[in-house]
């Protein structure tokens, strides 16, 4: 008997994932354990592994899709065995039931785009009289809806090619395609040709889509490269992730930031003391990551009113100090947590620190590595950066930005003499965290790494 494919639930924040590939076609061999298809949840990409062999039979997304957690992704079983052509609960006479809850669901969404209220949408979702209204909407997928709703295309127009006339994604994207004329006004035609703007690049504001005047000016402000021929690339996967999660944290949380310098020379004299020792146990290279890390977990908990985030109207006092790791992967920004680095010694949190390094950049973190942070360090300290102010990493409550070390003349006991110098950014957010005590943390981290053989001890 075919056995189907979920789409998994990874992460307690988890609601859908995005289907970003798929490793067989139908029609494949499917041993266990071997790569099915790549999936982007609110945090990291993973891949997910078969749970059964036999033949893929069926791939019901494409790639983009966003699914439903436990939704059916498709079927593996023997050749020939016949599956539903649609996944089970969205289509079948089988599934009337379902077929007119999603119906409904249709209805409210559609409701909800002409500007109607939430509350207004939930009456109607909840009232009998309206399964009447429901059964005469178009009948489609989610991804149809979907993709409906991004190409602000009408599913009335839209014929299906589904069971019962059921509009599929193909369907409203070959009917986007087939689309010879836009709609928009004179005055927006006019400003596009002057501009160089391809309104068939614009989506309208107006109903159904018209484009207007404000809509070529924003686009044209939006992208510079527009009627350049520059290249474009879409914002998916991680890079869509990182922009949504930083625009909130920067939109709901009250950045401040506060700037030191560290005099380095003692944190350089103990990487060189440790070196070779560490790379004898570990196989790595200790970095001055490590010892800046080691430098905050050990100020973290002499201030604990910084390791601290809001949740609904209470400050949560974390017990542990588990520090995120800002990495630049190729994709984008990811952020492995290095669990209970207080407790850690220089050695073994310098082979965690490479281990998750490496597994960052090569997408292989897995769910658990990235969740459970209470503060995060991002250094750029390899470039030609003395300074920057980190976005918080919410649901944290502050992130330390590490510059640059780089020699500079300061006043030591009446002379002037070059030292590495090194610029550290606090950002805090102000609803948690005041900033006197985020100072007195700053100031703390900057005596830990200026006598660095406080952490040994």
């Amino acid at each position: 008997m075919a056995k189907e494919i979920f789409m998994p639930k990874l992460s307690s924040t988890m609601q859908v994932g995005t289907l970003l590939q798929w490793y067989k076609n139908e029609g494949d061999s499917v041993d266990v354990g071997e790569p099915l298809f790549e999936i982007m949840t609110d945090k990291i990409n993973i891949e997910v592994e078969s749970y059964e062999e036999g033949i893929l039979l069926k791939k019901y997304f494409e790639e983009d899709d966003e699914v439903p957690i436990n939704h059916v992704v498709g079927y593996i079983g023997e050749a020939g065995e016949k599956v539903p052509d649609s996944p089970p609960g969205e289509s079948g006479a089988a599934k009337e039931q379902e077929d007119v809850s999603d119906s409904r669901e249709a209805q409210v969404e559609d409701l909800t785009e002409q500007g109607i209220s939430e509350t207004v949408t939930e009456h109607i979702s909840d009232d009998s009289h309206g399964e009447n209204a429901a059964a005469e909407k178009p009948r489609a997928t989610p991804a149809a809806r979907r993709v409906a709703r991004e190409e602000n295309i009408a599913l009335s127009d839209v014929s299906g090619s589904g069971p019962n006339g059921r509009i599929h994604q193909n369907d409203v994207m070959e009917f986007a395609a087939s689309k010879t004329s836009f709609k928009a006004t004179p005055l927006a035609q006019k400003v596009a040709t002057a501009e160089g703007v391809d309104l068939q690049a614009i989506k309208g504001s107006g109903t159904n889509g018209k484009i207007y005047r404000a809509d070529v000016e924003n686009a044209k402000q939006a992208s510079p490269a527009a009627g350049t021929g520059g290249k474009r690339i879409k914002m998916e996967g991680i890079r869509k992730v990182v922009a949504q999660r930083t625009l909130q944290s920067k939109t709901t949380a009250p950045h401040v930031t506060l700037t030191t310098e560290v005099d380095m020379s003692e944190a350089i004299n103990l990487r060189k003391q440790l070196l070779g020792m560490i790379e004898q146990q570990t196989g790595f290279r200790i970095s001055y990551t490590e010892i800046i890390m080691k430098a905050v977990a050990f100020s973290l908990k002499q201030h604990p009113n910084v390791n601290v985030s809001l949740e609904g109207n209470e400050i949560v006092y974390k017990e542990d100090i588990n520090l995120g790791l800002a990495v630049a992967a190729d994709n984008g920004l990811v952020v492995p947590v290095v669990k209970h680095v207080d407790q850690k010694g220089l050695s073994s949190l310098t082979a965690e620190c490479k281990r998750l390094g490496k597994a960052a950049r090569d997408n292989q973190v897995k769910p658990d590595e990235m969740s459970g942070g209470t503060f995060t360090v991002s250094n750029l300290g390899m470039y030609a950066i003395d300074a920057f102010t980190p976005v918080i990493n919410q649901p944290e409550s502050a992130i330390l930005g590490v510059g640059r070390i780089n020699e500079k003349p300061v006043g030591v006991d009446g002379a002037i003499e070059l030292r590495p110098m090194m610029v550290l950014s606090l950002s805090f957010d102000h609803r948690v965290i005041d900033g006197a005590p985020a100072a007195a943390f700053l100031t703390e981290l900057k005596e830990a790494l200026e006598q660095p053989v406080i952490l040994l001890v």
